[in-house]
C-alpha cells in the first residue's frame, strides 16, 4: 500500500500485531528467501469481547495490558510495529482508472478518491496500490483504494504508540490475510472464506491481488445462537456442538445441522452473491478454487457444504504455509494456529 502507512525503507526489524475480538496475537517473522520465512517469536492471549469492543478507558487499559503481556510472552525485543485494522472499521474496493504512470495516477486519484468512498474525504485516511491492467478493459488499469475513518485510526495509533511501540504500517485484515492464506504461483482466481467471532471477511483474489473484498456480518456466534435458539441448549454446549459435529449431517441425527443450517443458507446466498458479481465482472476468469480460513478451517464439513452450494472445490487454507515454524512452537500452537492469517500477513510484508 502507498501513502502514510507504507513501509519505510531499513526499518529494519518489526513485529506485526493482531487485536481480534477473542485473542491478541503477535508474530515477528525472519525473512529465508523471496516467498518464506522463519517464525521468530509469537504470542497469544486470549481476549473477551468487552475489552476488545469497548472504549472504555477502563477496558482500553486492561488491552494494553494484554497486549504487554502477548509480547512479553513471545520474547519480541522490536519496538516497530505494523497493526491489523478490523475489517468493520475500513472499507476497501477495486476501482478502474485510464492506463497512466505512477506520477500522473497519484495526482489524479486524489480527485477521483471521494466517488468510491462511503466517508467523507477530509474525514478518511486513504491507501492506494495499482494493480496492474484491467481485466476486461486493456486501456484500463485497476487501483485498490483502502480507506478507514481518521478519528478511528488517530485513536489507534495512539493507542499503540502510548504503549511505548511505533507503528510503521496499519493494513485492513482482509488484505493481510491473502499474503499469508493464498499459495504461491496461483494463476487463476480464488475465494478466500476467513470465518470469525462476528463476521466473516471475504477475498477473491486474481494473481496475487484481491478483486473484491467484503464483509459478511456472519461468524461462528451466529450459528451459536441459532443452536442455541433451536436445541434449547446453553451457549457453551452449542459451540461445543459446532466445533465438534460441525455440519454432519449424520451428527446427533443431524439436529446441529438443521439447527444452523437457515443460518448457514443466509451465509451461502452471500458466498453465490460475491462470485456472480466478480463472475459479471471478470467473465473470463473463473473461481478456481475456495480457500477456508480461520472457524471455517476447524468447523468439520464446512468446506464440504461451501463447495456444495457453490459448486467451487473449497479446501483449509494454512497461514503457516510459507513459515518455517519448529516442532515445539508447532505443539503448543496446536487448536489455535488457524487463527493467525492476518498476523501472519501483516509480518509477512516486506520493506519494499
Amino acid at each position: 500500500m502507498k501513502g502514510n502507512m507504507a513501509l519505510l525503507k531499513g526499518v529494519g526489524d518489526f513485529f506485526a500485531l493482531d487485536i481480534g475480538t477473542n485473542a491478541v496475537r503477535v508474530v515477528q517473522l525472519s525473512s529465508t528467501g523471496p516467498e518464506s520465512w522463519a517464525l521468530e517469536h509469537y504470542g497469544y492471549v486470549p481476549l473477551d469481547e468487552k475489552t476488545s469492543t469497548s472504549s472504555s478507558s477502563e477496558s482500553q487499559h486492561r488491552l494494553g495490558e494484554i497486549i504487554m503481556t502477548a509480547i512479553g510472552q513471545s520474547g519480541i525485543k522490536a519496538k516497530n510495529v505494523a497493526i491489523g485494522l478490523p475489517s468493520s472499521k475500513t472499507f476497501t474496493t477495486v476501482v478502474d482508472v485510464p492506463n497512466m504512470g505512477d506520477a500522473e495516477l497519484r495526482s489524479t486519484i486524489k480527485y477521483q478518491i471521494d466517488q468510491y468512498i462511503p466517508m467523507a474525504i477530509d474525514e478518511t485516511k486513504v491507501d492506494w496500490a495499482p494493480l496492474g491492467q484491467s481485466l476486461h478493459d486493456p486501456k484500463q488499469q485497476e487501483v485498490l483504494l483502502a480507506s478507514t475513518a481518521n478519528a478511528y485510526a488517530e485513536e489507534r495509533l495512539e493507542f499503540i504508540e502510548s504503549l511505548g511501540l511505533n507503528v510503521i504500517a496499519a493494513e485492513p485484515d482482509p488484505i493481510a490475510m491473502i499474503r499469508s492464506l493464498l499459495p504461491s504461483g496461483v494463476k487463476d482466481a480464488r475465494l478466500i472464506i476467513d470465518v470469525g467471532e462476528q463476521s466473516t471477511d471475504l477475498a477473491i483474489t486474481f494473481g496475487d491481488s484481491p478483486r473484491l473484498v467484503r464483509t459478511i456480518p456472519m461468524g461462528l456466534r451466529s450459528l451459536i445462537k441459532a443452536a442455541v435458539q433451536n436445541l434449547n441448549v446453553q451457549e457453551e454446549q452449542a459451540r461445543q456442538f459446532i466445533l465438534k459435529f460441525g455440519l454432519a449431517p449424520d451428527r446427533l441425527e443431524g439436529q446441529v445441522f438443521r439447527a444452523i443450517e437457515g443460518t448457514l443458507d443466509n451465509f451461502a446466498a452471500e458466498l453465490i452473491k460475491s462470485i456472480k458479481f466478480f463472475q459479471t465482472r471478470y467473465p473470463n476468469t473463473p473461481v478456481g478454487g475456495i480457500l477456508l480460513s480461520g472457524f471455517a478451517a476447524i468447523v468439520p464439513q464446512f468446506g464440504d457444504y461451501v463447495a456444495a452450494k457453490t459448486t467451487v472445490a473449497a479446501a483449509v487454507a494454512n497461514p503457516w504455509q510459507k513459515v518455517r515454524v519448529n516442532q515445539a512452537d508447532q505443539q503448543q500452537l496446536g487448536s489455535v494456529a488457524s487463527e493467525f492469517a492476518a498476523v501472519i500477513g501483516l509480518a509477512e510484508r516486506r520493506n519494499r
